[in-house]
């Protein structure tokens, strides 16, 4: 396990998929991720790559040959090499290997780095192709923040604001968990109020939000979390369908899951990034901590 340490956060993250496994406030020691208590969720904030959401039948093709992954990719359940570290960064890496490309046919490397500033986390995603070809894959983020943050609310306390006022229906998921293509209403000005049966059809994805500020807030406390995230076409919103889960995950996506009609190569599929040989891709988010 990582740790780095200024004098507002400390975070810990580990080799396991690089995943970011605490943010804690240093005066008082407040929890804002949640802290991969199975019993709700095993994972606390896992990169998705090489792509995002479920494939139909967990399978896609290249150029004509099927291949299989589970729901998200291996990033999250493969070990990384520590990189880098010194007093406001550490950061990490995935590269390819014969194992890889028997489930993903590209040669690549995934860099993943946590920059800490004040009272900001910074993370900063760099994928590149070293293969001969061109390389399609989606990435984006999973993190489970702690809702309600302050002990003793309780999650209907809660509610999500946005920078920019919406008007905004969610995509509704299969229950194979691919996207179908029937839409509901859901976001209508700037507060999304929260409970657990908005949740009971899964996770809330969208794909028309104009903000790029998403908090977590509290009537009865100020402690409050935001997610700013930059050029996103995609968001995810989501906690355990069972209830009673004290977290929400806020996620930010370049790429989504298949719809359940789609048979097209993994070329033509909505979303899907595209990265020419030799050359790289960034992209980052950031959480903010309101102590």
């Amino acid at each position: 396990m990582h740790t780095m340490q200024n004098e507002i956060l400390k975070i810990t993250v580990a080799e396991r998929g690089a995943e970011l496994k605490s943010i804690t406030g240093v005066k008082d020691g407040a929890q804002y991720l949640h802290d991969g208590n199975p019993q709700w969720w095993k994972y606390t904030a896992p990169v998705l790559f090489p792509f995002v959401g479920k494939h139909v039948d967990n399978k896609y093709r290249v150029d004509g040959k099927v291949y299989e992954l589970p729901q998200h990719g291996f990033a999250r359940t493969t070990d990384f090499k520590c990189i880098r570290e010194a007093a406001d960064e550490i950061a990490f890496r995935l590269s390819w290997s014969e194992e890889t490309l028997k489930n993903y046919p590209y040669k690549f490397q995934l860099d993943i780095a946590y920059i800490l500033r004040g009272n900001e986390v910074e993370v900063m995603w760099t994928v590149e192709n070293l293969d001969d070809k061109e390389m399609y894959f989606s990435i984006g983020a999973h993190p489970a923040l702690k809702c309600p943050i302050v002990d003793g609310e309780n999650f209907d306390d809660c509610y999500l604001k946005f920078n920019v006022p919406e008007k905004s229906s969610r995509i509704l998921l299969a229950a194979n968990g691919n996207l179908s293509h029937d839409r509901v209403p859901t976001i209508d000005g700037t507060e999304l109020p929260l409970n657990y049966e908005l949740f009971k059809g899964d996770a809330l994805v969208f794909d028309d939000l104009k903000s790029d500020e998403i908090t977590i807030c509290s009537r009865k406390s100020s402690k409050a979390v935001t997610v700013r995230a930059k050029g996103f076409p995609y968001m995810g919103i989501w906690t355990p369908a069972k209830g009673g889960a004290p977290l929400l995950c806020i996620e930010p996506w370049l790429g989504h899951a298949d719809y359940v009609d789609f048979t097209g190569d993994i070329s033509e599929k909505e979303g899907i990034n595209k990265i020419p040989v030799g050359e790289s891709f960034d992209a980052g988010f950031t959480f903010i901590i309101h102590e």
